[in-house]
């Protein structure tokens, strides 16, 4: 498979259909592809479901997405914060619904998609609201929720940068959910700060191989948002 390198961020969404499942990189705004979802907003899709870790910052990114009312659902961790005043409106209005899911189920959901596990039981959420309608089991004593795979026919990821095949690296906290989403979608399109060639990334640090990902946009002028710190690729 060859990967499309993208120039044009309206290039780099082409043919995202009304209905479809998002999934959006990004830990608040570190490492959110904010020139994606831009020209996202300006391809037109609606009806869409996104599935981030949380619902917006401010009025850029994701909240300027779900400000054009283009979002139906939103599946996520964090849906409230201070600035997370876009989608308060919207959910308090009826006009937006919410699938509230613990961050680390989050990621085990899609991890499961990208690894072709059918269902998988956690205790996280056991005894809550958020296990209500769900099979449970104990196992070892401990009461277990049963939870589904999340897949998705998009994902907008942020990278630090790719090579001319789409071997994508991360940078820091910039990482987070990028290198799940990227095995779970049936379409990856990565923004990156740089493209490289073929053989200049060490393959012993290569977190996203390139056969996850089909288009990459190089955004020199607007990489994705920078990391908070801490460790990692």
């Amino acid at each position: 498979m060859t990967v499309h390198l993208c120039t044009d961020p309206d290039e780099a969404v082409a043919g995202i259909a009304d209905g479809s499942t998002i999934l959006v990189g990004g830990f608040g705004l570190a490492g959110m592809p904010v020139t994606l979802i831009d020209a996202l907003i300006r391809q037109g899709a609606a009806d869409l479901t996104v599935v981030s870790n949380n619902a917006g910052n401010g009025d850029t990114g994701l909240a300027a997405l779900l400000a054009k009312r283009r979002v139906r659902k939103v599946i996520c961790s964090f849906p409230r914060q201070p600035d997370s005043y876009v989608f308060d409106e919207l959910y308090r209005a009826g006009r937006i619904e919410l699938e509230l899911v613990p961050q680390g189920t989050l990621a085990e959901r899609m991890r499961a998609a990208g690894a072709g596990i059918g269902a998988f039981f956690c205790p996280t959420g056991a005894g809550t609201l958020l296990a209500e309608g769900k099979e449970t089991r104990v196992i070892d004593g401990r009461e277990h929720v049963l939870e589904y795979p999340i897949r998705g026919d998009v994902a907008l990821i942020g990278a630090h940068r790719a090579d001319r095949m789409g071997n994508l690296v991360y940078r820091k906290t910039a990482r987070n959910f990028g290198p799940v989403m990227a095995t779970a979608a049936t379409l990856v399109v990565a923004q990156v700060g740089e493209v490289v060639e073929t053989g200049a990334i060490d393959p012993e640090t290569v977190v996203t191989p390139s056969i996850y990902v089909d288009r990459v946009l190089v955004d020199t002028a607007s990489a994705p948002a920078p990391a908070l710190g801490g460790a990692g690729a």
